[in-house]
């Protein structure tokens, strides 16, 4: 189909099926059988015979219009994947948590632009679960994003980046809002935020498990999907939320950000790939992740501390 495509494209471009044929070095008989082949596909005629050549009829016109964009796509696609089992991919669609951009990633694609100006990225703003599903559907060649990600350790590829302590959001009139330390055995009366699984997949497991060590059963209320909703929730509705004390420094106000002091109670920070080869540019982009957020983290430490 697509080579008949191709065909009817150089029969109206030269206007002739007799040039069409001679430059695509085929025989003209070689040329009327794919086109005729087309024809019977579109169910009418796409070419109409003058004494001077042909013109496209009106059913002619309507696909010529649509194919330049078929057959762009098609070459792009076949181009790229070429360029994968080479190795050589040098577009990067990268899925990132808005939150941790400028910490995290920022920094990495800094250093990835000075060291490889040739990598294009595409950069998607997704929740951790979002993530998930994009890389399932192979939309995605690189999630960044928080310890969610370790329930796909299965399908692909995981590394943590880092561990980093937590912080516990409440509002600021809060009796424990000027501690500069707590521990979660501390909230055990409180209600704590939860998130909805398909954006942040074992989120409240993972808050379930923090204070089961502490020596109580979380009671949760409603979720919040993001961080801003989750900052704004904590201060309209004087819940608790636990999260990566990275967002010490999210601007919200009307709340407090405590750290905990509980030994277990951290967050790991993750990418998740693609299984198979790596490309040349997915690896270039792993190395830099590694050196910038570790930095990032070090500074995130400080202050905390």
């Amino acid at each position: 189909m697509l080579s008949q495509l191709r065909v009817f494209l150089v029969a109206l471009e030269e206007g002739s099926l007799n040039r069409a044929a001679t430059r695509l070095r085929m025989s003209q008989s070689a040329l009327s059988r794919q086109m005729q082949a087309l024809e019977n596909e579109v169910g009418g005629p796409l070419l109409e015979r003058t004494t001077s050549g042909v013109r496209p009829t009106d059913v002619g016109h309507a696909l010529a219009s649509a194919i330049p964009k078929v057959l762009a796509d098609y070459d792009a696609a076949i181009a790229d994947a070429r360029r994968l089992a080479r190795g050589q991919r040098d577009l990067l669609r990268i899925g990132y948590l808005g939150s941790a951009a400028q910490t995290f990633l920022d920094p990495a694609l800094a250093a990835l632009r000075h060291a490889h100006p040739e990598v294009k990225v595409k950069l998607l703003d997704l929740s951790p679960g979002e993530q998930i599903a994009g890389l399932r559907k192979g939309e995605l060649d690189l999630a960044i994003t928080g310890q969610e990600g370790s329930f796909a350790s299965s399908e692909f590829y995981t590394r943590r980046l880092a561990t980093l302590p937590v912080i516990a959001v409440m509002p600021d009139d809060h009796p424990l809002a000027r501690r500069k330390k707590i521990q979660l055995q501390d909230l055990r009366n409180e209600r704590f935020l939860s998130a909805p699984e398909e954006d942040m997949p074992g989120r409240d497991r993972w808050i379930v498990q923090l204070c089961r060590r502490a020596g109580f059963r979380p009671k949760f209320t409603q979720g919040a999907n993001s961080v801003s909703a989750a900052f704004s929730m904590v201060n309209s509705d004087g819940v608790i939320a636990i999260l990566p004390a990275y967002l010490k420094t999210f601007p919200a106000s009307g709340v407090a950000r405590v750290e905990l002091s509980d030994e277990k109670a951290t967050w790991d920070f993750l990418i998740v790939w693609q299984r198979g080869k790596a490309s040349e540019s997915l690896r270039a982009l792993l190395d830099v992740l590694s050196t910038t957020v570790d930095h990032a983290c070090d500074k995130a430490r400080r202050k905390v501390a």
